[in-house]
């Protein structure tokens, strides 16, 4: 096997896994947008019920959409963090091998001293 071959593909790997990082980060913010949107439908809802906003139609359909919409979105962010997050750790695995495969050589038997 060419040495370069194992190099070349972990960088490969290493750039997925920034790619998949993003991604996470991503899921993650609208996993927090979507708890903050079930939570304000959900106390303008309760507001409403309770008489304080006054009986406005249009903003307890807006309140229902708001939760129901919220719901939809943290559960579809959860499970792709949950896929993301396996893919995450699938590649960290393969690019442990492939470094382990590298035949590693040391550059010089000086210890460092420290400054």
């Amino acid at each position: 096997m060419d040495e370069d071959n194992p190099i070349d593909e972990i960088s490969r790997i290493e750039a997925r896994l920034e790619e998949l990082a993003e991604a996470s980060e991503r899921c993650r913010k609208i996993i927090l947008v979507s708890k903050a949107a079930i939570a304000g439908g959900g106390a303008l809802l309760l507001v409403m019920m309770l008489g304080l906003f006054g009986s406005n139609q249009v903003a307890a359909i807006g309140s229902i959409a708001a939760v129901l919409g919220g719901i939809v979105a943290l559960g579809s962010n959860v499970s792709t963090l949950r896929q993301t997050m396996a893919a995450i750790s699938a590649a960290e695995v393969l690019r442990s091998d492939l470094i382990g495969r590298i035949d590693l050589r040391v550059v010089g038997d000086r210890t460092m001293r420290r400054i």
